[in-house]
């Protein structure tokens, strides 16, 4: 099974705290995303999210990446260490990407990140979720409203997912449904009879370099997950 997880790195060179800040929030993002992106993809990854928060004097910059089959440590290793050097060139040749200092924080997506994308529903082929089908029908009733459906992703496509529920086999396009949440199965896991790692990304961590590690006593904020 797919090991899942999370790298993080202390980078960005010690600044003057005082001056302008870069702008607010969505600006850092959005330059943020002009440098990550493109590594991200070149490395043959998907960037799923993308996150800038303080952490007393320092941002915290939150990078999520998958790809079909998942994303293992060493992979998450390997772009962390590729979106930090991409940093470091952008700063060298147009100026800080984020004021002062920051802790970069690579990590794949855990079960609690909702099915929104035709990709993230083909990547959760065989799991048990939960969603919002919108104006649904059973089969043989009249329209009605919105009602609430759990059941097994069995296909998905471009077009949309077919769910095995209570009532069968369901068609479904994405349009008719809202925000897909997965399902954790206990008793599945069990008759598996191996632990599933996907569950325990939050608390996987691959240090990169101790030696840049930060005595810093605002620090325990940055690795809160």
């Amino acid at each position: 099974m797919t090991q899942r997880g999370r790298a993080t790195k202390p980078t960005g060179r010690p600044r003057d705290s005082a001056g302008p800040r870069g702008g607010d929030l969505a600006a850092r993002r959005t330059r943020l995303r002009a440098v990550i992106e493109p590594v991200v993809n070149d490395a043959g990854y998907d960037l799923e999210d993308l996150s800038v928060s303080r952490a007393g004097r320092r941002h915290v910059v939150r990078v999520m990446v998958d790809t079909d089959g998942g994303i293992d440590l060493d992979a998450v290793a390997d772009v962390s260490r590729a979106v930090s050097a991409a940093l470091d060139a952008a700063e060298e040749t147009g100026g800080d990407i984020v004021a002062g200092e920051y802790q970069l924080e690579v990590s794949s997506p855990g079960v609690d990140r909702p099915l929104t994308l035709p990709r993230h529903w083909r990547r959760n082929v065989g799991r048990l979720v939960k969603v919002t089908a919108r104006g649904a029908t059973a089969p043989g009733e009249q329209p009605a409203g919105d009602r609430q459906l759990t059941g097994r992703v069995v296909a998905a496509d471009d077009e949309g997912v077919h769910l095995e529920t209570d009532d069968g086999r369901t068609a479904w396009a994405y349009a008719q449904l809202g925000p897909g949440r997965v399902q954790v199965e206990f008793t599945r896991l069990a008759e598996l009879g191996e632990p599933d790692e996907e569950f325990d990304d939050a608390d996987d961590s691959d240090e990169l370099d101790d030696a840049d590690d930060i005595d810093d006593e605002d620090d325990v904020e940055d690795e809160e997950r």
